[in-house]
């Protein structure tokens, strides 16, 4: 899930660069979605790692 993360953020980039701006603020905001749902599930991994010992 990360690397989507990332993926979408170098298109947000590559986008931004060459000028399209609509295109650029969709990558971008899938790219941060998909961060974020990164980010919940590794603390919830983590949570339910540490319990299970």
């Amino acid at each position: 899930m990360l690397r989507w993360a990332a993926t979408f953020f170098v298109i947000a980039i590559v986008s931004a660069v060459l000028g399209f701006g609509g295109i650029a603020a969709g990558a971008s905001e899938i790219a941060r979605i998909l961060f974020f749902v990164f980010l919940i599930v590794f603390v919830l991994t983590l949570i339910t790692g540490l319990t299970r010992r």
